[in-house]
C-alpha cells in the first residue's frame, strides 16, 4: 500500500514560526559631503560584496535622497556591515526594520 504524503503546514503555523525568529535589521548609509563617490563605492564593495556598478548606484541614491538601505538581515550581519562602512568615517545607522 503506498504511503500518504505528509500534511503540509497551514499558513498560520508558518507565520507564527517567522514571527518567533524576530524582525530583521537594516543598515542605512547616510549622505555626507566628506567622501568622494570613489571612496564610498570602494567601501560599499568591501562591506556588502556588491559590484562596482551596484556601488555607484547605491552611492548615487545616497547622494540624491540622503540615505539608502544597504543591508537587511540579522542584527549581527547588519552591525558588521555598518562597522565596515564606518571604518572610513561614513555615517551609518543600524536599526530594526
Amino acid at each position: 500500500m503506498p504511503e500518504l504524503p505528509a500534511p503540509t503546514p497551514d499558513l498560520e503555523e508558518l507565520d507564527q514560526t517567522d514571527a518567533a525568529v524576530g524582525p530583521p535589521w537594516m543598515t542605512i548609509l547616510h549622505n555626507c559631503d566628506c567622501h568622494t563617490f570613489e571612496e564610498v563605492v570602494r567601501q560599499l564593495m568591501k562591506a556588502i560584496a556588491c559590484s562596482e556598478a551596484e556601488g555607484w548606484e547605491i552611492a548615487s541614491q545616497v547622494h540624491n535622497t540622503g540615505k539608502a538601505v544597504v543591508r537587511v538581515g540579522p542584527e549581527t550581519e547588519c552591525v558588521k556591515v555598518g562597522n565596515i562602512l564606518a571604518e572610513i568615517g561614513l555615517v551609518v545607522t543600524v536599526i530594526r526594520s
